[in-house]
């Protein structure tokens, strides 16, 4: 699993949401008919989108995998983990967005992440709770949007229940509890995500996620001194 992470809201409205990009398939290929080449096909194009290309690039590629995601889980409905990644895909589209306009798609991006998890939540290491979690401490609150801390942290925690040493998992409370100021166990759940399983069919995505981990390890510590 890989949730994204929204940067900001850019002018007070959004705080930043997250080479060789392999290209646009032919439109007859069936790509979307086996579930598990599918959800690799997302996968590594969503990683050499997120970190292999500038973000003013990333949005109109983005905009391409979000209708690949839909196509895959219109062909395969039953599919949680299909699902989960097309919440990430359009939060990460979201983040690259920015402004009012990223709205409309980090909602959807919620209800495929509720989707997923009305399907079953367990799937990849409870990779829908942590996403849906991550969206509700960085997306603003009513009226603007539907950002909640404490409904975030329900769902951080949901996921740890189910990916105790995932890296996504802790990478995501961490930054939870940095933002809430809470710097100690910040630095705990931060660590553990530093020294969590790499997924090594993924090298890119974990490559980038660790450059992500290592940051935010950085901006805590120097809190801490």
């Amino acid at each position: 699993m890989n949730p994204t992470r929204l940067k900001v809201w850019k002018k007070h409205v959004w705080m930043p949401l997250a080479i060789l990009f392999m290209g646009s398939l032919p439109a007859t290929t069936s790509w979307a008919s086996n579930p598990s080449d599918t959800l690799a096909s997302l996968q590594r194009e969503w990683a050499q989108i997120k970190y292999r290309l500038p973000e003013k690039q990333q949005v109109a590629q983005f905009e391409t995998l979000i209708n690949r995601a839909q196509a895959a889980t219109s062909a395969n409905p039953e599919s949680a983990d299909l699902w989960v990644w097309s919440g990430i895909i359009r939060a990460s589209y979201a983040g690259a967005k920015g402004g009012l306009g990223a709205l409309s798609a980090v909602k959807a991006a919620k209800a495929d992440l509720e989707q997923a998890i009305a399907l079953n939540g367990r799937v990849q290491d409870g990779a829908a709770y942590t996403s849906l979690g991550s969206l509700y401490y960085q997306v603003p609150g009513w009226p603007i949007g539907f950002g909640d801390d404490k409904k975030a942290e329900t769902y951080l925690k949901k996921g740890l229940e189910y990916g105790a040493d995932d890296i996504d998992a802790n990478y995501f409370y961490a930054d939870y509890l940095f933002k809430r100021k809470d710097y100690p166990r910040a630095l705990e759940y931060v660590s553990k995500a530093e020294h969590a399983p790499k997924d090594l069919a993924r090298p890119l995505a974990s490559e980038g996620r660790m450059g992500e981990i290592l940051k935010l390890k950085a901006m805590i510590q120097e809190k801490l001194h």
